[in-house]
């Protein structure tokens, strides 16, 4: 009979921790579980930012960092000390926000992620809720049956808000009525909740269709479109005129705390306003400076401000007639990047990448982005841009935003940790200081991997540079210094070539996501200097290859983590 060692023995047990901890967090979060392709929880919808929902995921994680604390460390691997790691991190600062409810009284905002607008893609079958049988349409009725409440229980904080005195900014909120009116009143047939009935399987039972068309649409009726309604008429009768006319939190009450969390929250370092804003007007000038070394490369007469309103309207920049012509260009991206590719990766994702364009439905208020593949291989990683026309489409910035989004940037990113051998619950998990500053991070690989040499690709990747660094200023300067929306706006203005329409989205989206924003260019900083660490400290030992597989291998974590991860690679490399 054979012997188990204590380090056996602990990963069996730590397994099981980390697979309950998975599926009892599943539980009370069925919408991850769907897109994490857990299905059991398909027909449910909890009213996640109620007072009894947030009590049980605080003692969800209670009871795990009370286990956690009787795993003894010295038995682990270095791996399983990683997920303790991981595990400890992300229970102690969820609890931190529920507990001080950070979020609970705004759970409504004009951005792309608020619950109300994200449903309503979800709904339309675009994201990761799947329309393949019967069932899966059965389960998302439920799911619309069970909407109102949540609608209900927001209605219920935002009052609770309005008597605190602790609201969003009016100038943000004075967008949501308009997103949501055609939610409310749009015909069924035209609704976007009714985009899965155009696409019912083929091989569905007829009887069964008319059955569901119907159901479906009973629910649209009674469910979705009342829901809406009620949550339109409370935000412009009785929210939006009694919101704040500022734009920061530093008026509302323990705002300067509150904004410490998200900067710790989205940059997982501790960092104050200051350095943020400081380190902020630092890179700009910097990105500036190389800014305008460009422009002088192309023999471009004039100043910066200039050269920005040339690029933003010269002929030259749209010269695409069709959206295919678009999606080509940048799929052939890959195979240009191709040979080098494995010069700087030894770790490759498995799972297949396509460009799409942005389904018309949904492209009013998108944005660029990455969809993750499926974990069975059945749906590849997706890319989407928005094409809304492509003759007024500018493709100064493909290049880079296409690495950014694609490859090497969230296709690498995402796609890795789903293959991972990892614990359930690390595989699915996003840390945007990681994400967003890995994909940030990707698009300084453009010039090695054969990119940008075009000057105005390479002048697309330091207008998307530009954008994270002056989010270090605005974000700060919003909820940190007391700026103004209007001086933000002058800002982005002054540094960056966009519109002003372009200019007052972005600044009111960082008003209602305080922090969030910053994450970007501080991850990207912080892997750019675990870099140059470790070309200093290994020298000829350093192979940029290895550094990237170390940075990837283990998935999204904390900054502070993945420091002490390249910390523990480089010490192992000069043995």
């Amino acid at each position: 009979m054979g012997c188990t060692s204590p380090k056996e023995e602990s990963k069996v047990d730590l397994n099981g921790i980390f697979e309950k901890f998975a599926q009892e967090n599943y539980a009370l979060n069925p919408l991850l579980a769907t897109q994490n392709n857990i299905h059991q929880y398909n027909d449910q919808l909890p009213v996640d930012i109620g007072k009894d929902h947030m009590l049980k995921v605080i003692d969800l994680n209670n009871r795990y960092l009370d286990t956690l604390k009787t795993v003894n460390l010295e038995l682990l691997t270095d791996s399983e000390r990683l997920s303790v790691d991981l595990l400890t991190y992300q229970l102690k600062i969820k609890n931190e926000q529920l507990t001080n409810r950070y979020g609970f009284y705004t759970p409504v905002d004009q951005f792309v992620f608020s619950f109300p607008q994200r449903f309503a893609v979800l709904a339309s079958g675009a994201g990761s809720i799947p329309f393949k049988d019967e069932k899966d349409y059965r389960n998302f009725i439920s799911r619309m049956e069970s909407f109102p409440l949540w609608i209900d229980q927001a209605i219920s904080n935002m009052q609770s808000g309005l008597e605190l005195k602790f609201t969003n900014p009016r100038a943000s909120m004075e967008k949501v009525p308009a997103q949501l009116s055609p939610l409310a009143e749009e015909a069924v047939e035209n609704h976007i909740f009714y985009k899965p009935l155009m696409q019912l399987p083929e091989d569905m039972d007829s009887t069964a269709k008319i059955q569901l068309i119907s159901d479906y649409t009973q629910a649209i009726e009674t469910q979705i479109k009342p829901a809406y309604k009620k949550l339109n008429e409370f935000l412009k009768d009785t929210y939006i005129p009694n919101t704040r006319n500022t734009s920061g939190l530093l008026d509302r009450t323990n705002g300067e705390e509150e904004y410490a969390f998200w900067l710790r929250y989205y940059t997982t370092v501790d960092i104050s306003g200051n350095e943020i804003f400081d380190l902020g007007l630092r890179e700009v000038a910097r990105i500036r400076q190389e800014m305008d070394s460009i422009k002088v490369a192309t023999g471009f007469k004039g100043d910066l401000a200039a050269f920005f309103s040339y690029i933003k309207t010269d002929p030259k920049f749209f010269p695409f007639k069709t959206e295919e012509e678009v999606l080509n260009t940048f799929r052939s991206y890959e195979s240009l990047m191709e040979p080098q590719l494995n010069r700087l990766f030894n770790l490759r994702p498995k799972a297949s990448f396509e460009v799409r364009a942005t389904e018309k439905f949904r492209e009013a208020g998108a944005n660029a982005q990455y969809m993750a593949p499926s974990r069975d291989g059945k749906r590849p990683g997706i890319f989407y841009e928005v094409i809304r026309d492509p003759l007024t489409y500018n493709y100064f910035s493909m290049e880079g935003l296409y690495i950014h989004e694609a490859i090497p940037g969230h296709h690498y990113q995402v796609a890795i940790q789903q293959e991972a051998d990892i614990p359930e619950f690390r595989k699915g998990y996003f840390l945007s200081a990681f994400g967003e500053g890995w994909a940030l991070y990707a698009e300084s690989l453009g010039t090695e991997l054969g990119m940008y040499t075009d000057p105005y690709q390479y002048m697309g990747r330091l207008n998307n540079e530009i954008e994270r660094a002056v989010r270090l200023v605005v974000d700060a300067g919003i909820h940190h210094k007391g700026w103004t929306r209007e001086e933000a706006i002058a800002y982005v203005l002054e540094n960056q070539p966009v519109s002003e329409e372009e200019a007052i989205q972005r600044i009111e989206r960082y008003m209602v996501t305080p922090g969030q924003a910053v994450s970007y260019k501080m991850g990207e900083l912080k892997i750019i200097a675990l870099r140059e660490k470790a070309i200093q400290e290994l020298g000829e030992k350093f192979d940029i290859r290895d550094f990237h597989d170390q940075v990837l291998k283990n998935g999204s974590m904390p900054i502070f983590l993945l420091e002490s991860q390249i910390d523990q690679w480089i010490a192992s490399k000069k043995l």
